[in-house]
């Protein structure tokens, strides 16, 4: 992209000590208690808000506390299980067949590699990062979901429009010991001030490094010069 590699790390190293100062108890939002819960909440938060996975899943995990449960359940009676979480009908196939392949091919053990992870029905890059990272201590990559991909482009981190393309910039410009949390941080952010269609820059602490907001005060921290 055209920012220089340096000039971004900068940009993403004071993103991070700002948002952590504002969000200092920043995690994922999505509750669960084992790493089959946590991959099921996954799935079923992809365009939908985790408000709602939430309010869906206690009654769905006492229901099916195994892989093998998922597997032997009822396409249509899973639908209506997730009924209210966007495209249940979808959902449910997939949850029936990772229960499948978790059960026939993993022991029952939801899998802790990244290609045995996306190759489970539903399962793109974004949703296998957050079972690495929160339910087998794995951090390899960046999780990149709407308010990640808005915020960092937002931000100057990536002209990228693509999840992955997105993810492989920031890769290159966020600490690695911040990779993590930086999703957790965008996204406390996004929700609190930078909506999508509103952001309100007057109470965004980004506002003043932000090439985007409504103003002209925002300022290129390698320069000291306005952003252009």
């Amino acid at each position: 992209m055209g920012t220089p590699l340096d000039t971004r790390e900068e940009q993403a190293s004071t993103v991070v000590d700002r948002l952590q100062d504002e969000y200092p108890d920043s995690t994922i939002s999505l509750t669960y208690s084992n790493r089959l819960e946590l991959l099921v909440a996954v799935v079923l938060s992809a365009q939908c808000t985790d408000e709602r996975v939430n309010s869906v899943t206690p009654d769905l995990f006492e229901k099916y506390p195994a892989a093998a449960d998922y597997a032997a359940a009822a396409e249509e009676e899973l639908a209506e299980d997730i009924y209210g979480i966007t495209f249940h009908n979808n959902k449910a196939g997939y949850l029936k067949e990772t229960g499948r392949i978790i059960a026939e091919e993993h022991d029952g053990e939801v899998p802790d590699t990244m290609d045995e992870l996306t190759d489970l029905p539903g399962v793109g890059r974004k949703t296998a990062n957050v079972v690495l990272q929160h339910g087998h201590d794995i951090v390899e990559g960046i999780v990149v979901d709407t308010h990640v991909q808005r915020l960092s482009r937002r931000l100057g981190l990536t002209e990228e429009e693509r999840p992955e393309a997105i993810e492989q910039d920031l890769l290159a410009v966020v600490d690695e010991q911040h990779w993590q949390q930086f999703t957790h941080l965008l996204i406390d952010h996004g929700r609190a001030v930078c909506d999508a269609l509103n952001p309100d820059c007057d109470a965004c602490v980004l506002a003043d490094i932000c090439p985007s907001e409504k103003g002209d005060s925002a300022v290129d921290l390698a320069s000291g010069e306005p952003w252009n």
